[in-house]
């Protein structure tokens, strides 16, 4: 994308606060919907952007019946903000940023990364599981939103949550998998764990999860490709975690390169994000 189509991508200004019921949502149960946090318009726009830049950075050419359960999940292509100026925009937009802050109820959010995840069309379960398993961030502030380009249903593949076990923190030594679907599956079950799941969702609607909260997503037995983008954040000031898996040393390496542990979680590939400072402040330069 050049300079001038980037231009014409509408602004995604921070003029959205969290509202009270959301932010005691989230602080309940782990997880919260926050209804049109993009317009229709804006995803018009933005959703080609995306779609154009997952496919050709996508490396995943197997067939489905080729993969494991993981591959089956989900097309997971991440920080595509580097990659692409029009991304980027979505990315780093101070809008979505200053929800993510406001739900955690913290001051400000970097970024830890992006990832569009596209659930084909026959695609698989996404196990249950907890992704800040997968993170070297020390204590539970972060928040992940899950945001579709596209409508979806319960049949395309929407987030389901096991609401309240963000306050269990570390559950187990699990990474997405057979197994941590069937362990999350027998617990969810034996506690009889209220199970959460929004349906239908218009484009540009999102939900927000805690890393620690349990959740999963059913397959997609749909003919249309499930489109969601999605953007980490975690709190500005906190730490970076002594990596407890090779999962957590490879994305100490990845998405926060030359931090160590104990170090503030705040490289170059980290902006702030709210409150808004210019990249030139804080972060990557643009050019």
């Amino acid at each position: 994308m050049t300079t001038r189509e980037t231009g014409l991508l509408p602004p995604l200004a921070g003029d959205r606060p969290a509202r009270p019921d959301e932010v005691d949502e989230f602080a309940t149960h782990g997880h919260a919907l926050v209804r049109g946090i993009a317009s229709a318009e804006e995803i018009a726009s933005y959703r080609p952007v995306i779609r154009d830049a997952a496919e050709r950075h996508n490396r995943e050419t197997r067939p489905l019946e080729e993969r494991e359960t993981y591959g089956k999940a989900f097309l997971q292509v991440p920080n595509l903000w580097t990659v692409d100026e029009g991304v980027k925009a979505f990315t780093l937009a101070a809008r979505f940023a200053r929800v993510a802050a406001e739900l955690l109820q913290v001051e400000g959010v970097r970024l830890y990364h992006d990832q569009a995840l596209f659930k084909e069309s026959g695609g698989g379960k996404t196990p249950w599981h907890q992704d800040q398993f997968y993170w070297p961030i020390d204590g539970p502030y972060t928040i992940t939103m899950w945001m579709p380009l596209v409508d979806v249903t319960f049949e395309s593949g929407s987030m389901s949550f096991a609401s309240g076990t963000h306050l269990r923190g570390h559950l187990e030594e699990l990474a997405i998998s057979d197994e941590s679907d069937a362990r999350y599956e027998k617990m969810v079950e034996t506690e009889g764990l209220r199970v959460c799941n929004y349906g239908s969702m218009s484009a540009g609607d999102a939900t927000f999860h805690a890393g620690w909260c349990l959740h999963a997503a059913p397959p997609n037995v749909t003919d249309a490709m499930r489109e969601v983008m999605t953007v980490i954040y975690f709190s500005d000031g906190v730490r970076a975690a002594e990596p407890r898996n090779v999962n957590q040393r490879s994305d100490l390496a990845g998405w926060m390169p030359g931090v160590e542990p104990g170090d503030l979680a705040a490289s170059p590939l980290n902006p702030l994000l709210w409150p808004m400072r210019t990249l030139r402040e804080d972060g990557p330069d643009a050019e």
